[in-house]
């Protein structure tokens, strides 16, 4: 993976290239972006990264024809005209964690070594309505959910079903995992053997937020 550099206080951190691609006026198709992702948030305490590749909000998603971004934050009033990307936008950085009801998303997470509280883990507990797919790129890291654990290593996928659940990179070395989220809905079996208020404890803004 082509990766380059992210500025500030993490220098282990590497921000992943982006192709995008799309469609000039006469339909043909053609590469729109080519660059680093444009949204990435460090989070120095636990050590870890949130690199946002792309999102959609509805299903079936829309297909547009132009270099519009859905990861680049909203613009303010007042740089309601500004560029992808420009300064005055809101927010640079903004992320939320789990997609719209309809949506998806997908990020690249990076988890650094030695950054374990007190309970062994390296991300809060939580739990979204989505079916998130988490694919390991490098290294290692270790899925903790309420009665036990698994690690899992590069070349392995995790499936995600709106359970609790926490992270942890366990090793000397760096992990990154690239996750994919969908939108969903808890089946009524699924809310029959769930907290009452189990809508109440969703994590629906971004980390740590």
């Amino acid at each position: 993976m082509t990766t380059h550099s992210v500025p500030g206080p993490v220098e282990r951190f590497r921000v992943p290239r982006r192709i995008v691609t799309g469609h000039d006026d006469s339909g043909a198709s053609i590469v729109v972006d080519d660059g680093p992702v444009p949204v990435s948030r460090v989070l120095p305490d636990d050590g870890v990264a949130f690199h946002e590749v792309w999102a959609t909000d509805t299903a079936p998603a829309v297909i547009r024809a132009g270099a519009e971004d859905p990861t680049v934050p909203t613009p303010s009033p007042a740089a309601a005209g500004a560029a992808p990307g420009a300064s005055g936008r809101v927010g640079p950085g903004a992320i939320t964690v789990p997609p719209s009801a309809h949506g998806t998303r997908i990020r690249i997470n990076e988890f650094l070594p030695g950054h374990l509280d007190e309970h062994g883990r390296q991300s809060p507990v939580h739990r979204t309505e989505s079916i998130d797919y988490g694919i390991v790129l490098d290294g290692e890291i270790t899925l903790i959910l309420d009665q036990s654990e698994v690690t899992a290593r590069a070349g392995d996928i995790v499936v995600q079903r709106g359970t609790d659940h926490a992270w942890a990179n366990r090793t000397d070395t760096v992990a990154r995992v690239a996750f994919v989220l969908v939108g969903g809905e808890f089946g009524p079996d699924l809310v029959s053997v769930l907290p009452a208020d189990v809508h109440d404890g969703l994590m629906r803004r971004g980390p740590r937020d």
